[in-house]
Parts: C-alpha cells; structure tokens; sequence
C-alpha cells in the first residue's frame, strides 16, 4: 500500500469506538486466561445466547436455510442455526488464544485428512502461486493463522471494519504471524504480485457480491453473485486452484484440514465464460462442504442480496 492509500485508510476515532474497543479488549483477556477448551465452551453459551436474542439475524438466517434446505422442516433448520451460533461463540473465543498459540500447540487442535497431500501442494509454490479456496467455515481463523504457523504464510483481501481501533488490532494480531492484509481497494494488483511471486492467496468466494464486481453462479439452486477474483487471477498467473477448509470435531476445540483436489481451470478462448464457469466450479466446491457441515457456516449473511437485473429483492 502507498503513502497515499495509508493515508485514505486514516479514519477518526469516536468515543463509540473507543468503549468497543475497550470491551473487546477485556473479553480477550477473559477468554485467554481460560485454558482453550473452556474458553470454546463459554464461548458456545453465548452463541446460544445470541440466538435467542438477536431476532432480526436469526430471521435472515432462517430464510438463507430455506433456500439451502427447502426439503428440512423448520425445526431442522432451527436446529443447524442454532449449533451455527455455537460455533461462531466458539470460534470468538478461539480467536483470543491465537496470538498465544506455537506450531508445536497446532498438534493439538489440527488433524489432516491428509497432510501429505497438502504438503506437496504447498511445495507447488516453488513453481507457482497457489490460491486456496476456503469458506468462512469451521474456525476459518484458525486456519489462516495455521498455515503462517507452519511456515507457508498466506495472504488474505481484508474487508476494514468499521470500527479503526479494532481492525488495526485484528491486522496486527494476523500480520505477527507474517500472514499478508490485502486491503481491499488495492486486492486485485496486490494479489497479482502475491502469485507472480509464487505466494499463497486465500479467499472465501461464498460471500454477496454487488453487481459491478460480481458474476451470477448457481448456488443452492439459486443465482448468487459471487466474487470471479478466483478464476481471474489463476486465468492470468496460472496459479493451481486448491480448496482447503477446516471443520470442528463436533462440539469440542479439535479441528479438522480438508485439502480436495486442484480444480482445474477451464480456458476455450471465450474468457468471459471461462470466468463464469470456473466461478461456478469453485462454488459448486464450497457449497459441498456446507452441505456437509451446514451448522459450521455462517447462516447470517444476505448471501443472495444481489439479484440478477429484473429480480425483486429476497430480503426486507
């Protein structure tokens, strides 16, 4: 980032900001001095409490699960929220252990389906850049700060939240482990130059799109605009396409490395589809595993607020 650009990121800081970050702060140091498996459990009581609170969220999650899972009853859908809201609960205390955490702590909290898969796929960076394609599932934090931990640090696009004090914390607390912030304005040229230089791009491409920067892709049976940054960016370096997601071992601090397979790059000449469906095909692999693990996805997001044109809106 530029002088200039560091600049524009300058925000002025409000009382309001001040008292929440003030907050956080002891909520971190509640959490840390807890050993890590309690700090989960604490954490799952206040995701259960904030699903019987939060009546404006929990409806658009409701409405997201009928979309997914039109053939559950209301009472399953329920039922994923609630152990979604648990998760997140958990992940926010998980989240204030990581700056404590070693590599030699990881055997402890990580497992692989296979490591030797992933390892192999990570020397990959020797020849060219790697995109992972993950999802903010299971403790997607953890996975990030995992994968700096073992020596192969990762680069992610950081959405600035709205509150300054907390993000510059947040930025801090990733980069001391030499994970790289893309601040989103300048993600596609920095992105670029990650790869170029044979680094690790991570992105979650589950998240709504706003028309001009997103494309429509199937997903749960209906169109949802989704970010093509994946498929372009591997377009133009060549980098290997690798969906890499982290589980919960049910409702414990234990967690679980998927690595599937390289999805390839499809490249007929016709770039805009080409786009689209290479966008389609990461999708199609992200909502596979939430399929899988629907109560470790955040059901709270307008994943589908962008319509295509002529669509009325989906939520209110």
């Amino acid at each position: 980032m530029t002088a200039a650009e560091r600049a524009a990121e300058v925000r002025p800081v409000r009382v309001r900001h001040r008292v929440e970050y003030v907050c956080l702060r002891a909520a971190v140091a509640l959490f840390s001095a807890l050993p890590i498996a309690w700090a989960a459990r604490v954490g799952a009581w206040i995701g259960s409490l904030l699903y019987l609170v939060d009546a404006r969220d929990r409806r658009v999650a409701l409405f997201n699960l009928a979309i997914a899972f039109p053939e559950k009853s209301l009472a399953e859908r329920k039922g994923i929220l609630r152990a979604s809201c648990r998760n997140l609960g958990r992940l926010a205390a998980e989240f204030c252990h990581l700056p404590r955490l070693t590599a030699a702590d990881l055997s402890e909290l990580l497992t692989f389906d296979d490591r030797a898969t992933w390892e192999r796929l990570m020397a990959m960076r020797q020849s060219r850049g790697v995109v992972v394609v993950t999802a903010h599932l299971g403790n997607w934090e953890l996975l990030v700060y995992a994968q700096a931990l073992w020596g192969y640090p990762v680069a992610i696009i950081h959405r600035t939240l709205g509150n300054p004090l907390v993000d510059n914390w947040v930025t801090a607390m990733r980069q001391s482990v030499r994970t790289r912030i893309l601040r989103k304005k300048a993600a596609a040229r920095e992105a670029l130059r990650v790869l170029r230089e044979q680094g690790i791009l991570a992105i979650t491409p589950d998240q709504n799109q706003t028309a001009s920067f997103g494309v429509f892709v199937d997903f749960f049976g209906k169109a949802a605009c989704t970010t093509p940054g994946v498929a372009r960016l591997a377009m133009q370096t060549g980098a290997a396409v690798i969906p890499v997601f982290i589980v919960r071992e049910g409702e414990s601090a234990r967690h679980r490395v998927i690595v599937l397979p390289e999805i390839e790059m499809r490249t007929t000449g016709d770039r805009a589809a080409d786009i689209v469906a290479n966008t389609q095909a990461c999708s199609d692999v992200v909502e596979a595993m939430i399929r899988q693990y629907p109560e470790q996805w955040i059901w709270f997001h307008k994943r589908w607020k962008t319509r295509p044109p002529g669509e009325a809106k989906l939520y209110v």
